[in-house]
Order: C-alpha cells, then structure tokens, then sequence
C-alpha cells in the first residue's frame, strides 16, 4: 500500500486545528496512561496501524505494561485493568462504535462515580480526536518512515 495525498501538505491550516486539538488535550487532567489506553483501544477497533503503533511505543515510554497492552484488546475479560479504567474502556468502545448505541446511560452514570464532567467532556473529546486520526491514517495509507 503506497501513501495516498498528506493532509499535512495539502490542508495545514486542517492540521494544524487537529494539532491545536491535541495541545489542549495534553493539557487536561487525564493521566498520560489514561489517553494512551484511549488511543491504543480506538485504533484496535479501527484498524489504523500506524497509531497502534505510535500509541503502543508512547505508552510503554510512560511506563505503561507490555502485558496490559497485549491484554487491551479483551480488556473486559482482563483483571489487570481497574473499575476506573474498565468505565473509560468501556466508553471508548461505545462512543468509537456509536452507530451500535452511543454512550449508553449505564456507561455515562458508572463514568459519573470515577470521573468529573470536566473529566467525561475530555474523554470523550480525546475519543473523538483519536477517532479522526484513525480516519486520516487509514483514509491516505499513513506509514511510519523507518
């Protein structure tokens, strides 16, 4: 598979809002670990690689497990993810699969025990983001240059 068109190249000021998205995101009171289980789960599910990849490296590099990783893909069946941890699983699987049912009221109240609104706003837009990227990398080939 060759790189399609670079969005980078084509429309920069498109990518330097997503960019922009990302700063702010960086930002917020989710743990380093916390959006990297976001972004690895998003992209298992949508089968982009290259974030797979990218967000597999970035979290081992803040101390997260290779075990953990290898178990994120039946994360519900694993004892190595906590409560906490189970809820934001289970909201990236239900907002990434929103045409299935969306955020389902039982997610959204388990979410209200662990997480501030301010907290649920930012997983939900790291959610979304991620899911962009997914469409990006997926929709131009995107490949890490060796």
């Amino acid at each position: 598979m060759e790189n399609r068109i670079n969005i980078q190249q084509l429309e920069p000021e498109a990518y330097k809002a997503m960019l922009g998205l990302e700063n702010y995101l960086a930002t917020t009171s989710l743990t380093h670990i916390e959006k990297e289980l976001i972004k690895i789960r998003t992209s298992q599910i949508n089968g982009c690689a290259y974030c797979i990849e990218m967000h597999t490296k970035d979290a081992l590099g803040y101390g997260e497990t290779h075990q953990r990783i290898f178990a994120l893909s039946a994360w519900w069946e694993s004892p190595l993810f906590d409560e906490k941890e189970n809820v934001l699983l289970k909201m990236t699987e239900e907002i990434t699969h929103i045409q299935q049912k969306g955020l389902t009221e039982d997610t959204y109240t388990a979410a209200q025990k662990h997480f501030t609104g301010n907290e649920i706003a930012q997983i939900i837009m790291q959610i979304g983001t991620i899911n962009l990227w997914n469409r990006i990398g997926i929709s131009t080939h995107l490949k890490h240059e060796n």
